[in-house]
């Protein structure tokens, strides 16, 4: 999704979400997860499972399937600085309204550089058109 927000045409199935580890945050994303009816992803059999709060100060990387759609959730992505660091270089975007924090392209190109995928590398070259045209935000 960030790649959209900065300016990418290619479309994405998920969200990826970066979150502060505090106690109080957990305990709100936890909450707004199991609003969300979030279960696992790819476990098609009955598993107690509960993604509040206690569940998330237990993991550090969940992905997740929801009504609205797959949620990629991790305290720490691969390639990318610490959380405050992260969230300090982010973007600031509107999206339908809401004011969300999106990785800086440096950053995005880093956790990109560090998962190596196939698709990361196409990814890796538009964020070098994006930076060309002067879109994106950082």
């Amino acid at each position: 999704m960030a790649m959209v927000l900065h300016g990418s045409a290619r479309g994405t199935h998920d969200l990826d979400i970066c979150y502060a580890s505090d106690g109080t945050n957990l305990d709100l994303l936890g909450a707004a997860l199991v609003e969300l009816e979030a279960r696992l992803h790819g476990i098609d059999e009955d598993v107690p499972f509960q993604p509040d709060g206690r569940t998330l100060r237990r993991t550090t990387l969940l992905t997740l399937e929801t009504p609205e759609g797959r949620l990629d959730l991790t305290f720490q992505p691969l390639g990318a600085p610490p959380f405050e660091e992260l969230r300090r270089r982010a973007v600031r975007m509107d999206l339908g309204g809401y004011a969300v924090l999106v990785a800086s392209l440096d950053d995005l190109a880093a956790m990109k550089r560090a998962a190596g995928r196939p698709i990361d590398l196409i990814d890796l070259e538009e964020i070098e058109v994006i930076r060309r045209l002067g879109g994106g935000g950082g």
